[in-house]
């Protein structure tokens, strides 16, 4: 997530970047030509930042879209500048057009603004009373335990039905589009309630709703509210049949098992030692495995144990409850949790991308590149994390290219397009 609503400056590309070039041997120049494609970032955050997109030297860029602010920004850009075919080349046009895939999703730091009207007991009934035991419920510690006022400050509670129901109109509108930015945070607390003094001194060139300098309050989103507004956004994802960006702060077990719940008796048979001893040994192999097993490169297990068979009841074509292709963005959990979504029971194809915002700026360098020499080489993906668009994110991307590539032992070109066929499998399939 973007730095504006962290409340923490974009730091500048050399302060951020672990790339600098200490010999004096020229860096290698770099291969814009085969194709560098962002795979996630937030450009409507700063909207005159968007004329700048049609200059840059990235192919293509997935833009997010996090509250309610931002999902008509994201719809509109992508109506301008939307890639409109899957085969799309390498090179840009001169055009500006065919230049981003859009996104729409509700980010876990704006989850508190959503209340589940498909519950059966939901915590919001449409009263102002009922707005402050919305908030009591959901938020740690309850804001009444602490200052009623604070509720008072915040928006009035929408349903969950809406969004969704908006959300799906957006993504039949944007045959190509993306679920995101959603996901779950246990580190983010909600900004203190803005002020006259906030409104008079903010910046009017950052789309509204992000936390702009204020500090922060005590009260975080309860996990369950999150994973219930999350489980509602992959579902609808596997409903269209479209791919998924995933956020996750000091959450990686949480996250793994809010999403993994929804492809219980969907998961992928997996032989067991024994039976692959069977088989090898010539014996008739009767299993009811499929062909797509061979996806999964990684032996790590999923947190329930090893699946050994899995519910062959359920069709294995048409909508399922999960999305078909999940991105962990700007990854930082350790190489257990990379080996539990690469195991080859699970049904989703699992993406992992970095930045160098996030990854390296935030000093978590060392458990990033141990997380790259685990993934597979056709499952990392590259992405800037920026909210403004234009030449910082450039470098910010050929800074994070270069970066994977060496760890990788990639030659420089092989690696980027290498990263170019990554992209179009997570967003195209």
């Amino acid at each position: 997530m973007c730095q504006q609503h962290s409340g923490e400056p974009e730091p500048s590309a050399s302060e951020a970047s672990p790339l600098q070039n200490e010999s004096e041997t020229p860096l290698e120049p770099f291969p814009w030509d085969a194709g560098v494609f962002d795979a996630h970032c937030h450009p409507t955050d700063t909207m005159t930042s968007i004329a700048s997109i049609t200059g840059m030297r990235a192919r293509a860029l997935t833009v997010m879209s996090t509250r309610s602010q931002d999902q008509d920004l994201v719809s509109d850009i992508a109506s301008r500048h939307g890639i409109k075919d899957r085969d799309i080349s390498v090179l840009s046009n001169s055009s500006g057009e065919d230049r981003l895939v859009p996104c729409f999703g509700w980010h876990p730091w704006f989850s508190y603004q959503i209340y589940d009207d498909l519950s059966s007991n939901p915590t919001y009934d449409g009263t102002s009373s009922g707005k402050i035991s919305h908030y009591d419920k959901i938020l740690a510690p309850s804001p009444s335990s602490k200052d009623v006022s604070f509720s008072e400050g915040l928006p009035d509670p929408r349903p969950l039905s809406e969004f969704l129901r908006e959300t799906k109109v957006r993504l039949e509108k944007h045959p190509l589009a993306l679920i995101g930015e959603v996901g779950l945070d246990k580190a983010f607390r909600l900004p203190q309630s803005w002020t006259s003094a906030h409104e008079a001194n903010r910046d009017e060139g950052l789309t509204p709703g992000g936390r702009e300098g204020r500090t922060l309050s005590p009260h975080r989103v309860q996990m369950a509210h999150q994973a219930t507004i999350l489980q509602a956004q992959l579902r609808l994802a596997g409903e269209m049949g479209r791919a998924v960006s995933v956020h996750g702060v000091q959450a990686h077990g949480v996250l793994y098992d809010t999403i993994s719940k929804l492809w219980k008796g969907y998961e992928k048979p997996v032989q067991s030692r024994r039976d692959q001893k069977r088989i090898a040994e010539g014996a008739e192999d009767f299993s009811d495995s499929s062909e797509d097993e061979a996806d999964g490169e990684a032996h790590g297990k999923p947190a329930s144990g090893e699946v050994k068979k899995a519910d062959s009841g359920h069709a294995k074509h048409g909508p399922k409850p999960f999305p078909p292709r999940i991105c962990l963005h700007s990854f930082s959990g350790p190489v257990e949790v990379v080996k539990q979504y690469l195991h080859p029971s699970v049904p989703a194809k699992v993406f992992f991308s970095f930045s160098i915002v996030i990854n390296w700026g935030t000093g978590g360098g060392d458990k990033a590149e141990e997380a790259i020499r685990a993934v597979p080489n056709d499952r990392i993906l590259i992405e800037s994390d920026l909210h403004t668009a234009g030449e910082q994110m450039d470098r910010y991307l050929e800074d994070v290219c270069r970066k994977i590539c060496k760890i990788k032992g990639w030659e420089l070109r092989k690696g980027v397009e290498q990263l170019g066929r990554n992209w179009r499998d997570f967003v195209f399939g």
